[in-house]
């Protein structure tokens, strides 16, 4: 028999090129102020037929938990840490303190960058919104291409017209959609561009870097106010939501229960808001028709973009993470009783190459007012409404609270996992009840990579990640119990088993069985003193270790000159 024997570069090479070869792609799809319930997979009569099937075809689970608002939740996902220990324990500003500076620190390193001495190409679409710097000629020291990715196309900051966004950027450079010589479609709307371009990138990978894997970072503003939907996407909603908000809650919850989201004795939280009492029923049903619009969009972008895996033989080896940022959003922009006065006015028209910059635009590119106020019908590019509280209620389904708490309607999310290659087919369509955060994402990612996470980065000594891999749970295997913790404006909270420990801002802590009482309608502080006591304490010494502190650093500095180390009551 006669044996080859290689020369060590070669096999060197061939071990690398093996390596490559089972490395998995991973996307991750990100959604932005959607409630637990929204998604057809998760209780919600919207229409989301590839979401489904990705769950359908994958894994879901049930206690996934985000960080209850955007800039935090991005600071998470893309690091591995709590927000806080990232730089961005609020929004974007700086407010005196490490924990809230209001940008991505140099302690921190983002998946992309973790992957791309693992071999990965690196591309993101979408919502930044993870610095203060958001001007077009300002620092970009934090911006996607200084943070590890090779391309994007997107939005520096957090908000702003699907039709004409704010801070839009390709790589590098603002610029305007309607003067941008790469991508001209017959109507521009923003989902839609976040689609295509990460359809491109694919494209492009697929002929240009094919032997390497990828890691894609898709953050749409969907379904994020203004209410802004193509016109044949809310027709399909029409009449929807004429049953009122109650109604919708209770179908909601049925179709949970009956899908094993939560337990068959699951309690529904209190309804918001009297349908009986609302005077403008087609305005109040056309505001969530045209959320669901917004989703729904986004799904068809999404089954787009699983095609063209398919059709470049990569999905088999793709993970995909779908999750939401934080939940429904009760935020009431738009919603004034009446319209402001500049809706009255006509404006100068805007050149076509100007860089827009603004989140709530007062005109468009026309000199037509942007319309605000109880009446104006969302939809189309001359307003700006969000679809306010009763509707972000139903979202959040069957859950307390909204955006910016961290009981379970401010913090929950589904979390589909989708990998036909990684997860067994016996587990495919399964719903795993195990909690997770957002700082478990890039230690899956690396373990699925192979990617080592770095103690040191540019010279720079790195923050130990906080999460651990989640391909175990995908997998039906339990991790070692652990705890997780939340603070956002002063609202905080600790999980723990089944115990989860919550309060408002200035208000004494809840203790709830989450396994048991999901909607946190039954408080045990009271018969569960001494587990109240440890819990309290060790959220105290997370807080310390992970730059919470001071409580209240949110605000604005001179509103807590003399708060400095206080703890809450």
């Amino acid at each position: 028999m006669t044996r080859l024997l290689l020369h060590p570069l070669a096999s060197l090479l061939l071990t690398a090129t093996a390596l490559c070869a089972a490395q998995p792609n991973i996307i991750v799809i990100m959604s932005d102020d959607m409630g637990f319930s929204d998604l057809g997979c998760y209780g919600g009569e919207i229409q989301t037929p590839n979401l489904d099937r990705l769950a359908k075809d994958g894994v879901r689970l049930s206690q996934f938990y985000n960080a209850g608002r955007c800039c935090p939740t991005r600071a998470s996902l893309l690091t591995g840490l709590y927000p806080h220990q990232a730089g961005i324990g609020h929004m974007m500003e700086d407010r005196g303190h490490d924990g809230y500076r209001g940008d991505l620190n140099n302690r921190c390193v983002t998946i992309a960058e973790v992957l791309k001495p693992a071999g990965y190409r690196t591309y993101a679409v979408g919502k930044w919104h993870v610095t203060k710097h958001a001007q077009p000629e300002g620092p970009k020291h934090n911006w996607p291409l200084h943070r590890g990715f090779d391309r994007f196309y997107g939005t520096i900051t957090g908000a702003g017209s699907f039709y004409d966004p704010g801070t839009l950027t390709r790589d590098d450079t603002m610029i305007s959609p309607f003067a941008d010589p790469e991508y001209q479609p017959k109507q521009y709307y923003y989902t839609d561009a976040i689609s295509d371009h990460a359809i491109r990138f694919i494209d492009e990978h697929a002929s240009a870097q094919k032997d390497k894997p990828f890691f894609m970072y898709m953050a749409y503003t969907a379904a994020h106010w203004p209410m802004h939907a193509l016109p044949e996407d809310v027709a399909k909603y029409k009449g929807k939501y004429d049953a009122g908000y109650e109604s919708m809650r209770q179908a909601r919850l049925l179709r949970m229960q009956q899908m094993g989201l939560i337990a068959k004795n699951a309690e529904l939280s209190p309804t918001f808001g009297d349908w009986t009492q609302v005077k403008d029923k087609e305005w109040e049903t056309r505001c969530m028709e045209t959320y669901a619009a917004m989703i729904d969009r986004m799904d068809q972008g999404i089954g787009r973009v699983v095609g063209t895996l398919e059709k470049k033989g990569l999905l088999q080896n793709t993970l995909i993470l779908f999750l939401q940022d934080n939940g429904g959003c009760q935020e009431p922009i738009g919603r004034q009783a009446k319209p402001p006065a500049f809706n009255e006015k006509t404006f100068p028209v805007i050149a076509q190459d100007a860089i827009r910059l603004d989140v709530i635009p007062k005109q468009t590119r026309d000199g037509q007012p942007v319309k605000q106020g109880q009446g104006i019908m969302p939809g189309g590019p001359n307003d700006y409404i969000a679809y306010g509280e009763a509707w972000a209620n139903v979202s959040n389904t069957p859950h307390r609270e909204y955006k910016h708490y961290v009981h379970e309607g401010g913090i929950s999310t589904p979390l589909i996992a989708h990998w036909p290659a990684g997860i067994p087919e016996a587990r495919h369509g399964k719903i795993e009840a195990q909690p997770g955060h957002l700082i478990d994402l890039l230690a899956t990612c690396a373990d699925v990579a192979g990617a080592s996470y770095p103690a040191e980065f540019n010279g720079q000594a790195i923050r130990p990640k906080e999460g651990i891999s989640l391909i175990p749970v995908f997998k039906g295997q339990s991790p070692a119990s652990r705890s997780i913790f939340w603070e956002h404006e002063g609202n905080r909270a600790h999980r723990a088993g089944p115990w989860k420990l919550v309060a408002k801002e200035n208000k004494p802590w809840e203790l709830y069985n989450i396994d048991q009482d999901r909607a946190e309608l039954h408080d045990l502080a009271a018969a569960e003193p001494e587990r109240v006591q440890s819990m309290a304490a060790a959220w105290e010494a997370w807080a310390a270790h992970a730059q919470v502190l001071p409580v209240g650093a949110w605000k604005k500095p001179d509103v807590v000159k003399n708060a400095k180390g206080k703890q809450p009551k």
